[in-house]
């Protein structure tokens, strides 16, 4: 599911091909 992030949050993230283009995974706050 959706995680909510504060505004300017910065995070690190893995990009992969999905079925319908390109989606981050993996998402972590710093």
């Amino acid at each position: 599911g959706f995680k909510t992030l504060a505004e300017g949050q910065k995070v690190e993230f893995t990009v992969t091909q999905g079925q319908k283009g390109p989606q981050a995974e993996n998402i972590v706050p710093l």
